[in-house]
């Protein structure tokens, strides 16, 4: 190499190097703007995502959860809004703090522990263990009062938060609890109208999202995101707390007197099927519900099926009016007793043959007469009439727990039951639907199945009413209007004196029934009554029953528990005394007339269960 040439290889040396140095940097450079492109721009691995998630804080925005109401408005569950009070543990330390004077004051972690104590009302030393530790989210109290909760903010502690939350509030406590229901933990509707209406009554939560620093501070001037919630709708229903209040009062009393297991009290407007008050002689705390035994969290009204006795008298002589085959007036010669193979129907008086007209025959309650009446119905017919009543079917009102009760298929009835069913024994129903079955009769033939929410009043305002169900025709006009005059007869001439009202005309009908024990027999008895007023026009309508009553079945009648809950009824409604007289019938006739012919299937059945004396009411 010549001297020349490796004088300008050195010049260019240095040259080359720091071309090099420049392509490598720039070749660097891109690969960082490529690498920030991959990463912020495309993201196929969500990390720009992942990351804003983990600077997000979610908060929940509770919605207020509707009131339920009675047919006045008078708050029957309200929500109230109540504080949870935090501490970041890690942020406890002397700390000035402002006064509303302009002053300040330095409060140490002694001096707030006593500070907070005091606002809450708490212990100190409970306070002290809250405060104490080094999480940056720590309880404080929960459910704090708004009172208590603007004496905390006035400290001016910055390490102490409150949440707003809600706490449901039942402000006539037991009145009418097996009805409104109760929440359980995390607001969980367990019972009652809070559960059966929950989707109207719980509402949506809405949510604040904001970001946060690591320290968990939130970032002042970061995007905020908030999503209003949608509060509850409230829920009006057709109970009466008045009605309520003193039918739970009469029913508890008798039921206290019989040394009862329980009782039911169902008071119903009679043409719309409304019910006014469902009562029980012991009921759920909705404020305290674990303190309730597990039978009384629901209205026994609606969940107990049991037979209902005599009262069922009442459709048995309703369908056989409807099909025209007798009238109140018709004859029938009642033998002593019956006797269907080794079984025997009596009544629950002793008598000789006696000529009695149908009225006659409902009006004392014979088992003997209603049987040779009924089975002038054929077995299908039988059933047919009851299943026309709803007998064997739920109602449908807005309770959970509703039983259906038991009517099996005619084709399954024992040579037994294919009997006593006329009378209310072979067949179970609840008190609610037996009640039913007087609704229809008292509603000229129109049954309209028993509904408790009136309305519904959503957060703007707007009102709206359930669909009702629409009535049923179950049995003629003149059918119906002929049972409600034997009916008052029960009232005026037979068994259910005590069942008058002063002043009204009343008509109804008692029930006793054997009870079916847990050991597949029988122990005790279920009593009940069922009447109207008044009878030129009924309105009203009240059903009680009582569970195993101690003491002489003679004894055991809720009739004048009756005659206490109408006249309160129709008082409480204004409704006017009445001013005419019902229709009398004769209850016997003289024993040298015609007389109806006593059907043979009632007579020669072999019934296979020897040794039940059907004799009860």
């Amino acid at each position: 190499m010549s001297a020349s040439s490796a004088r300008k290889n050195r010049l260019f040396r240095p040259y080359s190097r720091m071309h090099v140095g420049i392509a490598f940097l720039l070749v660097l450079l891109l690969l960082v703007v490529g690498r920030l492109f991959w990463v912020q721009g495309l993201d196929p691995g969500g990390r720009a995502e992942a990351a804003a998630a983990q600077r997000t804080l979610v908060e929940s925005i509770p919605a207020v959860r509707g009131e339920i109401t009675d047919s006045h408005g008078t708050v029957l569950a309200r929500t109230l809004q109540r504080y949870d009070i935090t501490v970041d543990q890690s942020a406890v330390a002397a700390v000035t703090v402002p006064h509303k004077d302009g002053s300040t004051e330095t409060v140490t972690p002694t001096q707030a522990v006593y500070k907070i104590a005091d606002a809450l009302g708490m212990k100190d030393t409970d306070v002290k263990a809250a405060l104490d530790g080094d999480k940056s989210f720590n309880y404080v109290a929960r459910g704090v009062t708004p009172e208590q909760y603007n004496a905390l903010r006035e400290l001016n502690l910055p390490y102490i938060y409150g949440q707003p939350t809600f706490q449901r509030s039942y402000p006539d406590g037991s009145l009418g609890g097996s009805v409104v229901g109760f929440l359980g933990g995390d607001n969980q509707a367990l019972g009652g109208i809070e559960q059966t209406q929950d989707s109207l009554l719980r509402g949506t939560d809405g949510e604040r999202r904001f970001e946060i620093s690591g320290d968990g501070v939130r970032i002042p001037v970061a995007p905020q995101e908030q999503k209003a919630a949608e509060n509850g709708s409230n829920v009006k229903l057709s109970l009466d707390s008045d009605v309520q209040f003193f039918a739970e009062q009469a029913v508890r009393e008798r039921a206290k007197q019989l040394k009862a297991e329980w009782g039911t009290a169902v008071v119903m407007d009679v043409k719309t099927g409304k019910v006014l008050a469902l009562a029980d002689t012991s009921s759920v705390d909705p404020n305290v519900p674990g303190k309730a035994d597990a039978a009384d969290l629901g209205s026994r009204a609606v969940s107990q099926a049991v037979e209902p006795g005599s009262t069922e008298k009442i459709a048995t002589v309703a369908g056989a009016l409807d099909r025209g085959i007798v009238s109140p007036t018709t004859e029938i010669t009642v033998p002593p007793y019956l006797q269907i193979g080794s079984e025997k129907i009596t009544d629950a008086f002793d008598h000789g043959t006696q000529n009695r007209t149908v009225a006659g025959i409902i009006a004392d309650s014979m088992n003997t007469g209603t049987v040779i009446m009924g089975s002038k119905m054929d077995k299908q017919a039988r059933h047919d009439n009851l299943a026309n009543f709803g007998v064997g079917s739920a109602t449908g009102i807005e309770l959970p727990g509703e039983s259906t009760g038991i009517l099996a298929p005619a084709d399954q009835w024992d040579p037994r039951q294919e009997y006593t069913v006329l009378f209310g024994q072979g067949v179970s129903q609840t008190p609610l639907r037996t009640a039913s079955i007087f609704q229809a009769v008292a509603n000229k033939g129109r049954q309209i199945e028993p509904r408790l929410v009136d309305s519904v009043t959503a957060p703007d305002g707007t009102v709206t009413h359930p669909e009702r169900p629409e009535p049923k025709q179950v049995l003629s006009e003149s059918a119906a209007q002929q049972t409600l005059d034997i009916m008052e007869n029960v009232v005026t001439q037979g068994g259910a004196k005590e069942a008058a009202v002063p002043g009204y005309r009343v008509g109804g009908k008692t029930g006793t029934a054997e009870a079916p024990s847990e050991s597949g027999g029988y122990e005790g008895y279920t009593t009940s009554f069922v009447g109207v007023a008044p009878m030129e026009d009924p309105q009203y309508l009240v059903a009680i029953t009582m569970q195993r009553p101690q003491g002489d079945v003679r004894t055991l009648g809720v009739t004048s528990t009756f005659s206490t809950i109408m006249s309160q009824v129709l008082h409480h409604f204004n409704v006017a005394p009445s001013t005419t007289t019902g229709p009398t019938f004769d209850m016997q006739v003289p024993q040298n007339v015609d007389r109806d012919v006593t059907p043979t299937n009632a007579l020669e059945q072999t019934w296979p269960q020897p040794g039940r004396d059907e004799s009860q009411d």
